[in-house]
């Protein structure tokens, strides 16, 4: 919210003298976040002149300039040559001249200079050239300013209010009553104890609900449970001069604001709704077709709203209509049919104040951000609808030349605060202040609670305009803002007794994954939302259909659930990458996934109580609300693991990069992971293994499926990943047997044995390390092969063994026995021989 110093200077008494830098600290101490500073960068001399005559010279480009005589005063010179090219005032006419030695915006300095064939001795300003506007406009004519009487020479900077400055704060969502003069206002006095003139206290008239316009609120209007439109306020204004000038203050202002002038009718609306914080529309009188009406859209109703926009509208938006149908989106954006324009004479004020999550939810619909909409969603006070409209009615009398219409109309429901209770010490024992009851009270009155004591508190009733102040908690947080954050103290809670820093399983998952960031992952974090597609095509073995959470208000409606697996957020990521030009990807991610029960309910409305240890019972009913949430580790790779370089050709990273990277989770963990052939929807057939510890299932390996890489728009083979890391580090137990290094030298020993080509290559592996028994230290598959002298369906697999004595050199006879003992039992079990 940017707020013009001189505005600000009507409702808050700042000294003589306060800078920006003054506000923002004053701002800064009650909680608001200071942004930057916005000023129109002019510096004089800037003064009033009138053109005497000029002279149209054509030039060979095709222009036509104008060589000027322009009186700026005895005091500035007299009278001034200055070439311009605008052509849109006549002689007579009292302009705005920046004389040299003037800057403007940019910076933009001015001098005299020859151009044309003249020397110009200054500049004729246009409204844009000053920052008064955005628009490449012609030059400032004062006589359409309502400035046409004001004496020559006159310094202009005043004039037009480009010396004031404004500051900008950045007002969180839950103080939404700070989106207006009013509300920082109120603000600045809090924080520096000045007098606060509330700009709301100016009488208004009263009209009799249902009497002198029509105006009517539709019984659909509510929708779950939500009221719609809590205040509607009608008031009308006839005889309006659409032409009349914006004054200059407020035109300074607006434009210091952030808003554009857009004609004085236009420009007292959004006046009103910076100044007091309530929306305001207008609508051309004689544009409507008999009265007002509040409800909510029919189904295949459109709306062309003031930006020219043709919108389709939902049965859950809120509208105006008249007897023509909708002529506004209620708190958004006013139609097109009843805007007020040049021609306008007759206007209908609307004030109203309408419900928050309607409104915020109509502006997400239809992707309009308003002015309007950003203050309803927020909270507007209920009860100022009535002094909003009757202010811009003053303006419209005062400024346009109206006058009041007899006609207007008023609905909505009293507005019945409820009652706080704030027990004796509860602030100071929440925020560890000791506040002095007495001292309670006073910042209660201060931010316009009405406190009265009890015998064990207070009794509070919030403002109107603070929604945000509920209980006693919220109340709490203002004692504390007002009184000042820093007086709150700093001090570290002291661990529980016996705490020894990480949990094991906290322990695991940083040891998983550090080890594989060192070993050249990059560890990503990717949204965990997915479409239903996704979800049976990569957390199932056969494409089954599998129970997932659906959000109810999901961010992107494409991908409205929560992910069974890792593998498409690291997909998504890898497909930015490639885009991007990464095209050699190593990448993991550790999170939380979403396995539902197939048949259970999940989601369940679930309150437990504040600043109460819950008991057992409620956290076992608030976990059953919830479906399991393990956590999984997922890898996926890319292009080549080894670039091409001098002396080495490029590696691609594969099914073995892949494995690999599952060894280093193992190691991670401390456990020992088996691989076995397997399937997967996702992955290519025959190119899948299933991972396991103990004979448990605790994940998968393999690679995409050309089919769904292409999809994706990942080029080449891509590998991937994932298993269950709670399970993993639940499986490798609490305790951890160091084992002592052998000091004696190692026999080694390689054997090839023929087996069926389906026999999973762990089943072989696990067969010899249990007939070679303790003697054998590690056993490695180094080569499968298949053709030529093995025969049909078989394959020869070859591992590599090493054998270790702790207590002495075994001999090569030793070693041998071992190895027989093993290849024996492989052979009883799976008919397994040497190969010859």
């Amino acid at each position: 919210m940017r707020v013009p110093l001189s505005w600000l200077r009507e409702y808050a008494a700042l000294p003589e003298g306060a800078t920006p830098d003054d506000v923002f600290a004053s701002l800064v101490s009650v909680g608001f976040e200071e942004e930057e500073v916005f000023a129109f960068d002019v510096t004089g001399p800037v003064v009033v002149g009138q053109v005497l005559s000029f002279e149209v010279e054509p030039q060979k480009n095709g222009k036509n300039i104008r060589w000027c005589q322009v009186d700026v005063g005895e005091a500035n010179g007299g009278v001034r040559g200055i070439i311009c090219g605008a052509q849109n005032f006549v002689p007579g006419d009292k302009v705005v001249v920046t004389l040299p030695g003037a800057v403007l915006p940019g910076p933009f300095p001015i001098a005299a200079r020859k151009t044309y064939g003249h020397t110009s001795d200054g500049m004729i300003a246009a409204a844009g050239e000053l920052g008064l506007t955005d628009d490449a406009d012609g030059i400032i004519r004062l006589v359409e300013w309502g400035l046409g009487d004001v004496e020559v020479g006159t310094d202009a900077i005043g004039l037009l209010g480009l010396d004031d400055v404004a500051v900008d704060v950045n007002v969180t969502p839950d103080r939404g009553y700070a989106l207006s003069m009013r509300g920082l206002a109120r603000e600045y006095a809090l924080a520096t104890g000045v007098a606060f003139t509330d700009p709301a206290d100016r009488p208004a008239s009263e009209t009799e609900p249902g009497t002198g316009f029509e105006l009517t609120v539709a019984d659909d209007a509510p929708i779950r449970g939500r009221q719609g439109v809590k205040q509607f306020v009608v008031r009308t204004v006839n005889g309006v001069d659409p032409s009349a000038p914006t004054p200059t203050w407020m035109r300074s202002r607006l434009q210091l604001a952030g808003m554009r002038s857009l004609g004085l009718l236009v420009d007292i609306t959004n006046y009103v709704m910076l100044e007091l914080g309530n929306p305001i529309h207008g609508y051309d009188a004689d544009r409507l077709t008999g009265g007002i009406a509040v409800r909510r859209a029919a189904a295949g109703e459109k709306l062309t709203t003031l930006d020219g926009v043709e919108r389709a509208l939902s049965p859950e938006d809120l509208l105006i209509t008249d007897g023509s149908g909708p002529i506004g989106l209620a708190g958004v954006m006013g139609g097109a049919t009843t805007e007020l324009g040049p021609e306008t004479t007759n206007v209908v004020v609307e004030a109203a104040c309408f419900e928050q999550v309607s409104i915020a939810r109509t502006a997400r619909r239809h992707r309009l951000p308003s002015e309007a909409s950003k203050r309803f969603e927020r909270g507007v006070d209920p009860l100022i609808a009535r002094q909003a409209a009757q202010r811009v009615v003053d303006l419209m009398v005062s400024l346009a030349g109206g006058t009041a219409g007899e006609r207007g109309a008023e609905l909505g429901a009293v507005y019945e605060p409820e009652m706080i209770a704030l027990p004796a010490g509860f602030a100071a024992g929440l925020v560890g202040v000791d506040y002095a009851p007495e001292r309670v009270r006073e910042i209660l009155e201060l931010i316009g609670c009405a406190v009265t004591p009890t015998a064990d508190g207070f009794d509070v009733e919030a403002p109107s305009w603070r929604p945000d102040i509920e209980d006693k908690w919220s109340l709490t947080e203002e004692i504390a803002r007002v009184d000042g954050l820093e007086k709150v103290p700093s001090i570290l809670p002291a661990p529980p007794a016996g705490s020894r820093g990480y949990t094991r399983e906290q322990h695991a998952r940083r040891q998983v994954a550090d080890a594989l960031a060192a070993s050249g992952l990059v560890e990503v974090q990717a949204f965990p939302f997915v479409n239903e597609e996704e979800n049976t095509l990569h957390a199932t073995a056969s494409g089954e259909k599998v129970p997932a959470i659906r959000l109810q208000n999901a961010l992107d409606q494409t991908v409205p659930f929560l992910r069974r697996s890792l593998i498409p957020g690291l997909v998504r990521t890898a497909h930015r990458n490639l885009a991007r030009g990464a095209t050699n990807l190593s990448l993991f991610e550790i999170g939380n996934v979403f396995l539902p029960e197939p048949g259970v309910a999940y989601g369940t409305d679930f309150n437990l109580p504040r600043a109460v240890h819950p008991t057992p019972e409620q956290l076992e009913a608030l976990y059953a609300s919830i479906p399991p949430q393990p956590r999984h580790v997922a890898l996926l790779f890319a292009g080549d693991v080894v670039e091409k370089q001098p002396g080495r050709a490029a590696e691609a990273a594969g099914l073995g990069v892949a494995l690999d990277a599952v060894r280093v989770i193992a190691e991670g963990a401390g456990v020992a992971i088996d691989v076995a052939q397997g399937e997967r929807a996702a992955l290519h057939p025959g190119r899948t293994g299933v991972l396991s510890v103990a004979g448990e299932t605790v994940g998968y390996v393999g690679e995409l499926r050309p089919d769904v890489a292409k999809d994706a728009d990942l080029v080449g083979r891509v590998t991937v990943a994932e298993l269950d890391l709670d399970r993993v580090i639940a499986l490798a137990g609490t305790r951890v047997t160091a084992s002592s290094l052998s000091t004696y030298p190692a026999a080694t020993q390689d054997v090839s044995l023929v087996v069926d080509a389906a026999l999973p290559a762990a089943d072989l592996r696990a067969a010899l390390e249990e007939g070679a028994g303790d003697l054998l230290e590690h056993v490695r598959l180094v080569d499968d092969y298949r053709g030529t002298g093995i025969g049909d369906g078989r394959k020869s697999l070859t591992f590599a063994l090493r054998f270790r004595a702790p207590d002495r050199t075994l001999t090569a006879a030793e070693a041998t026995e071992a190895k027989t003992a093993g290849v024996a039992v492989a052979e009883a079990r799976f008919g397994a021989h040497i190969r010859d």
